[in-house]
C-alpha cells in the first residue's frame, strides 16, 4: 500500500504526543463523587421533621442528590480542559497521485512562536482534499492557520476570524494562480479550532468533522454538496445550474477554496464577483465536557464508505484498545481501503482526554409481564384438559 506524506510532518501517521500513549490500564473508568449535605438549625437546635423528634447527635444528614450533580455537572463545565493529542494518516488510494493535505498543530501559538494566553490551549487541525492538482490543498494548509494567528482579533471574535482567514487564503490563492498558471486548482477545506474549551469547527466543501460524545457521533460540520437544498438554492440564486449532480456540470462540491480556472464558477457570466462557486466556510461551535472524547476529521474518501455514527464507533474500539490518535486514524484510512473507497484518504483524530474511552453499559430495562383475563381464562381451560 503506497503511503503519502502529510504536510505537518515529514513522515505520514503524524502525531504531536511524544512518547508512547497514556496505558489504558492505568485509569478507572469509575469516578467518584462528592456528595453535599445540608442541614438546618435553629439556633443551636437542629429542626427535624415534625412527626419525630431526636437529639442533633442521632439525626443524620441528608444528601440533596438534586443539587449535588447540579453542582458537579457546573464543576465539570468549569474546570474541564481538552488535554489534546492527535494523528493522521493519509494514503493515495486507487488514484493516480495524491492531493490530499493535513495540518495537527496541538499547540497553534507555539507552533508560530507565540505565547500561550490565559485562556487555555489553543490546537489547529486542518483536512483539505484538493482536486485538479495539490496546490490549491497545500496552499490553504500553509495560510489558512497563519492568516488565523496574525488577525489582531483573534481569539476574541474568532469566528470571524476563522472566516475572513478562508476567504484571504481564497484571494491570496488567486493571486498566486494569476502569476502562475500552472498552480490552477481546488480544495475543500475544514479546519477545527479549539481555544480552552470551545470547539469551532469550519467548512467549506464535502470533509466532514465528528466530535465522540459519550460514544454518540455529532456531526460538526455539514457537507457541501451540489444536490443538498440549501446549496442548490444558493446556486441558483447565483446564476449557476446543477446537471447530474454537479455544479455547472464539472465539480461535485458547492464550496471550495480556489477553481479560479473554470469559468463561471467563482465569477459571474459577466466577469463580475458572485458566482456560484464560494469559499466562505460554515461554522458549528460547542463547548466540550467531560463527556467529549475524541474527534475524527476525514475527507470524502473516508465517508463514501463509513456514517458518522460507524466511524466513532470503530474509532472508540481501537482507542480503547490502544490509545493512540496516530495508530486509530491509520486504521480509520485501512478500513475505508477495505470499504473500497474510491479515492485519497485521510484521516485525523484528536483525542481529548488523557484515558481512552469508557465502556459503555446499556442500562437493562425491567419489563412487567401479565395475564389478560382472556389468557388466564385459556390457561385454566387448558389445564382442565390435563386434568390438573
Amino acid at each position: 500500500m503506497e503511503e503519502t506524506k502529510g504536510i505537518s510532518d515529514p513522515e505520514n501517521g503524524s502525531s504531536s504526543y511524544g512518547g508512547k500513549p497514556p496505558n489504558p490500564l492505568s485509569f478507572s473508568s469509575s469516578s467518584s463523587s462528592t456528595a453535599l449535605y445540608r442541614q438546618t438549625f435553629d439556633g443551636d437546635r437542629f429542626l427535624a421533621p415534625k412527626s419525630l423528634v431526636r437529639h442533633p447527635s442521632l439525626v443524620k444528614t441528608k444528601v440533596c442528590v438534586e443539587n449535588e450533580f447540579a453542582l458537579d455537572k457546573n464543576k465539570s463545565e468549569v474546570e474541564f480542559v481538552p488535554a489534546t493529542r492527535s494523528g493522521a494518516w493519509s494514503d493515495i488510494g486507487s488514484r493516480s497521485s495524491m492531493e490530499d493535505a493535513y495540518l495537527c498543530l496541538d499547540n497553534l501559538l507555539d507552533s508560530y512562536g507565540l505565547e500561550d494566553p490565559e485562556y487555555g490551549p489553543t490546537a489547529f487541525y486542518g483536512v483539505f482534499d484538493g482536486h485538479g492538482g495539490k496546490h490549491a490543498a497545500e496552499f490553504a494548509c500553509h495560510h489558512i492557520p497563519r492568516y488565523i494567528v496574525e488577525d489582531q482579533e483573534f481569539p476574541s471574535e474568532i469566528n470571524k476570524v476563522i472566516s475572513s482567514a478562508f476567504l484571504q487564503t481564497d484571494t491570496a490563492f488567486s493571486e498566486a494562480c494569476a502569476l502562475d498558471g500552472s498552480l490552477s486548482s481546488g480544495t475543500t477545506a475544514l479546519a477545527a479550532i479549539l481555544t480552552g474549551r470551545s470547539l469551532v469547527v469550519a467548512n467549506a466543501g464535502d470533509c466532514r468533522a465528528v466530535l465522540s460524545r459519550q460514544g454518540k457521533a455529532i456531526e460538526m460540520s455539514k457537507d457541501h454538496k451540489p444536490m443538498s437544498c440549501k446549496e442548490r438554492r444558493r446556486i441558483e440564486a447565483s446564476g449557476g445550474y446543477i446537471y447530474d449532480g454537479y455544479l455547472n456540470g464539472q465539480l461535485n462540491v458547492a464550496r471550495a477554496i480556489g477553481d479560479f480556472h473554470m469559468e463561471g464558477m467563482k465569477n459571474k457570466k459577466d466577469g463580475s464577483n458572485g458566482g456560484p462557486l464560494i469559499a466562505d466556510p460554515e461554522l458549528m461551535t460547542t463547548k466540550l465536557t467531560e463527556e467529549d472524547e475524541f474527534l475524527i476529521m476525514g475527507c470524502d474518501g473516508v465517508w463514501d464508505v463509513f456514517m458518522s455514527q460507524n466511524a466513532v464507533d470503530f474509532a472508540r474500539r481501537r482507542l480503547q484498545e490502544h490509545n493512540d490518535p496516530v495508530m486509530c486514524s491509520k486504521e480509520l484510512v485501512e478500513e475505508a481501503l477495505k470499504r473500497k473507497s474510491g479515492d485519497n484518504v485521510t484521516a485525523v483524530v484528536v483525542c481529548l482526554q488523557p484515558q481512552p474511552p469508557p465502556n459503555l453499559v446499556a442500562p437493562r430495562l425491567r419489563v412487567q409481564r401479565s395475564f389478560s383475563a382472556e389468557g388466564l381464562k385459556d390457561l385454566q381451560s387448558y389445564l382442565d384438559d390435563l386434568g390438573c
